[in-house]
């Protein structure tokens, strides 16, 4: 693997539009630390809406600067995660962020405290205009607002909560060993949290059942340990969630993010009622592998093979604006700006952060982290990404900094529509029967994978944190006997099961981020829907162009209904599904066509 300095300019991300260079950064620091005690001036004066109107406006102004030199630092350790300068600097940003945060924890306090009419008359002076959503959620937030003292007390405590989440990272990535496994011809191979995504496809169907058995196995040999970690993590949120007055803690998280449980009933509803896609998908790869018995071993091995798609790193951007084009002009020269302006790093070097992300801040482009090999992954990986990035600078570009920035729950609609626009393009480009039933394959394999597998991690954490909340003893055995009543049903009768999977909700590091993991499928479902208006429909572009244009001016729920999405509606669950019913009959009908030959 190539070192940074090794890399051509042009696959690098510009970050000059964050911080000129690291010498400046620590000034910009200094500047920030210092201005954070100008705060004082305004605690216990918050009555006073002159007052209120000039610290926040302070802030906002204050949280800009700190947020470019903070994606600034984040990024340079990105870039070389061995980097003592880097990894100094985001030390640093720790101290300046818990002082910000601390400094700054009076001002919700205290203007929550005010009459409910005040804020209102706030809400409603021009003045404010910029502020009408952070008032909503203080009205919405007031009666999960605790006094001055205890909100700063939690502000301090949550210095050092959250270390569950770091235990299994450093569990997972550093001291956990794997045995050897096998392949049918007795050969012994290392396996490790990196290559295991590679043995799983394998084509030798001994070498992926005991990389199977041995990933999960190994989590199994210290299950115990990754219970007690997890049971900890599971009564911080339900603690947590009971000390701001909600009445369980996914209560909490939905309400935090404006989100509705009435939609996260309904995903579970809606995925339980059409298994049979999911069931379906796994018998027709069972008869395309020709096999007697489908193992679960055997979901991610491919079923068709020799298609060697490559592409270069300007033939994969030509291949995203092509497939992309229906959204308009406008929507391409943003792709062309991130390619020639440098707001994509895009090669691997040694140390890089590994996969991809975008990220951004109010006051610069944004920009991607990938790591390109030139495969039909890392065009997919690009175009998802580059989502992402379309959503933050169209959002910054049409809101004011304080409903600038979006929320998880519509992130990942932006990122896998241009997925959902660059797979249409691909199949409708498919020269043979193989290639577009690679690309069936792909669709359902992505739908397995972020609608049903998602929805059962939701179900799964959602029974975890309901047994505790009911004060019902947790444990290793009930954990792991819960799982694997979940994987049985959402794999159905037809796949064979291994014992070692009931462990694999032990390595699964989103569940130290509760009830997160349903957005992803919400997301998916939504990016169906919207991408298929977007190709059935030249004016609807318009529409979701709006939305990502709307940053967080209003609930998730509602920002969605902009683009003809609600997600309330069963219809709009159905419709989707629908989309994936038909790829299982569009594949079983080329199967039948290429039997009959």
């Amino acid at each position: 693997m190539k070192e940074r300095s090794e890399i051509e300019e042009r696959y690098k991300w510009d970050l000059s539009k964050f911080c000129a260079n690291d010498e400046s950064f620590y000034e910009r620091l200094e500047k920030v630390d210092k201005q954070i005690k100008d705060f004082k001036k305004y605690e216990g004066k918050l009555a006073d809406e002159n007052m209120v109107f000039e610290c926040l406006e302070k802030e906002m102004k204050l949280l800009k600067e700190f947020s470019l030199i903070a994606v600034y630092a984040h990024l340079r350790q990105c870039e070389n995660n061995a980097d003592r300068n880097a990894n100094e600097m985001n030390e640093k940003l720790v101290y300046v962020s818990s002082r910000f945060s601390n400094e700054t924890a009076f001002i919700v306090v205290e203007i929550t405290k005010l009459p409910a009419q005040k804020i209102k008359s706030m809400q409603q002076n021009p003045r404010f205009k910029n502020y009408v959503r952070f008032f909503e959620a203080i009205l919405r937030d007031k009666k999960h607002t605790l006094s001055k003292k205890e909100e700063l007390l939690i502000s301090r405590i949550s210095e050092c909560m959250g270390g569950s989440s770091s235990t299994f990272d450093k569990f997972s990535d550093v001291d956990l060993k794997f045995n050897d496994i096998l392949d049918s011809k007795g050969k012994a191979h290392k396996l490790n949290q990196s290559n295991y995504s590679i043995y799983r496809e394998s084509l030798d169907r001994e070498l992926r059942k005991n990389a199977f058995k041995e990933m999960n196995g190994a989590f199994g040999r210290n299950i115990h340990f990754i219970a007690n970690n997890y049971i900890n993590n599971v009564r911080e949120d339900c603690v947590f969630a009971k000390v701001r007055k909600h009445k369980s803690a996914l209560s909490g998280a939905i309400f935090a993010e404006e989100a509705s449980e009435q939609v996260y009933n309904l995903l579970i509803e809606k995925v339980r009622e059409n298994m049979d896609v999911c069931y379906d998908y796994f018998e027709i790869k069972r008869k395309m592998l020709g096999l007697d018995k489908f193992a679960i071993y055997d979901t991610f091995t491919p079923v068709v093979h020799s298609l060697n798609f490559k592409f270069t790193y300007d033939e994969a951007i030509e291949v995203i604006k092509e497939a992309v084009s229906v959204m308009g002009k406008d929507y391409v020269a943003l792709i062309d700006r991130a390619k020639n302006e440098r707001w994509i790093d895009v090669m691997p070097n040694t140390n890089k952060d590994s996969g991809a992300f975008s990220t951004g801040t109010y006051g610069a482009t944004p920009v991607v982290l990938t790591n390109f090999e030139g495969n039909l992954e890392s065009v997919f990986t690009l175009a998802h990404e580059l989502g992402h990035a379309m959503h933050t600078y169209l959002s910054n570009e049409h809101q004011p900094i304080q409903t600038s920035d979006y929320v998880i729950f519509v992130a990942e609609v932006a990122s896998t529509t241009n997925e959902m626009l660059l797979l249409n393009y691909f199949i409708k480009k498919a020269k043979t029967a193989k290639e577009k039933m690679y690309f069936y394959d792909y669709f359902l394999s992505q739908a397995r994978a972020t609608i049903y597998r998602q929805t059962m991690f939701a179900e799964f954490e959602e029974f975890a944190h309901a047994e505790y909340e009911k004060e019902k003893p947790l444990s290793a055995e009930l954990l792991s006997d819960k799982y694997e009543e979940l994987n049985n049903f959402y794999f159905g009768k037809r796949v064979m099961q291994i014992p070692e999977m009931k462990y694999e909700w032990a390595r699964i590091p989103h569940f130290y981020r509760s009830f997160y993991v349903y957005k992803y499928a919400t997301g998916l479902i939504s990016a169906i829907r919207i991408s298929n208006k977007i190709l059935s429909d030249k004016d609807f572009a318009k529409k979701y162009i709006k939305f990502l244009s709307s940053g967080c001016s209003k609930d998730p729920i509602s920002l969605l209904k902009i683009a003809e999405c609600d997600l309330t509606k069963k219809e709009t669950f159905d419709e989707s599904f629908a989309v994936c019913h038909r790829f299982v009959e569009d594949w079983k009908k080329l199967l039948k066509m290429n039997n009959n030959k």
